[in-house]
């Protein structure tokens, strides 16, 4: 274990912002991070693993701990499902496809999305109809004053769209180790709704798609809309899909008839944040190396030298700009440093 000063994020981050850690250090175990915590330097700390949902706007004077564990294992395990447990410091793309060598479904929807299993919680990741919550067991978390781990089920998480308690009412007090998640073994329940994946089984000829072709599918989804961030810098969708009470999404269809939509119960709605960013012109929109997909609007990029301010002004004026013309507040979804 060693301390790096003044050490680069560039590669720590999935925007590629070269900013600066006054002290780096990298930690493979609970043993070692409670050893860090202990010292004085790190009564300041900032906690940082895959660094695929955050946009850092400037130098960290904090002790940086990169979480680095790894390892994955089984449980438990019956006739239908499995438990599987994997560290904190897994890459997710890398550990869905590892449940899905071994039939494991449940996480297929979930398939390339960036950053690491821990973080994976804190933001209680999601796509194509499926949460991470869906899935989820429980979690080890450290507590960063008093040290000890601390086990949150999935009602202590009080997971919600794109949130969790680690980013409300423990915000900054925890650190999560390690994750469980009860997966199917067999009699999948397969996650097709989407009207992306249906068209994509069919353009590849799938009739009855297993597991692994939903993830496939999801992946050519992805790949063909979504930037991959060691080619160009992004943090995947900038902003959370707003939603709406069924009185604002009347008056919206009535100026754009076209708006698609998603329910989500009986008196709110949900609408594509790309497709508003979109309609107000942004898509492919570019100021420097500051700009926005020009296949995604909801992906914001950095084409090389963009620094973390110019992409966050790049934000608050497409959040002004959508606010002016439909009248919504966009909330980013990545987490601003």
């Amino acid at each position: 274990m060693q301390v790096l000063r003044n050490f680069s994020l560039k590669n720590h981050n999935s925007f590629g912002i070269d900013v600066r850690a006054e002290n780096f250090i990298s930690v493979e175990n609970p043993d070692e991070l409670r050893t860090v915590l202990r010292k004085s330097y790190a009564s300041e700390i900032f906690i940082l693993g895959g660094g695929s949902n955050m946009l850092l706007t400037q130098d960290i004077t904090k002790t940086v701990i990169h979480i680095a564990f790894k390892g994955k294992k089984i449980i438990s395990e019956t006739n239908g499902d499995v438990i599987i447990e994997a560290q904190a410091g897994e890459n997710w793309h890398e550990f869905v496809l590892w449940t899905l060598s071994h039939d494991f479904g449940g996480l297929e929807n979930l398939s390339l999305i960036p950053g690491n299993v821990g973080t994976a919680p804190i933001q209680n990741i999601g796509a194509y109809g499926v949460e991470l919550k869906d899935s989820f067991v429980s979690c080890k978390a450290m507590n960063i004053q008093t040290l000890e781990e601390k086990e949150f089920d999935l009602a202590a998480c009080e997971f919600d769209y794109r949130n969790s308690i680690f980013k409300q009412g423990l915000k900054g007090q925890y650190i999560i180790t390690s994750v469980k998640f009860r997966l199917t073994r067999k009699d999948h329940q397969l996650h097709t709704e989407y009207g992306a994946i249906n068209a994509e089984l069919e353009k590849q000829k799938i009739t009855s798609p297993t597991i692994r072709d939903i993830s496939n599918a999801v992946i050519s989804i992805r790949r063909s809309k979504l930037p991959d961030p060691k080619e160009i810098g992004n943090s995947g969708s900038f902003f959370k899909n707003p939603i709406v009470t069924n009185s604002q999404f009347e008056k919206l269809k009535q100026e754009h008839p076209e708006i698609p939509s998603y329910h989500i119960s009986e008196t709110e709605i949900k609408v594509p944040a790309g497709w508003l960013i979109d309609k107000a012109g942004f898509k492919g929109y570019r100021n420097g190396d500051a700009g926005v997909h020009k296949n995604q609007a909801l992906v914001l990029v950095n084409y090389g030298a963009a620094t973390g301010e110019e992409i966050l002004q790049l934000s608050r004026n497409i959040q002004h700009a959508i606010h002016q013309k439909f009248g919504i507040e966009l909330e980013a979804e990545v987490n601003i440093i």
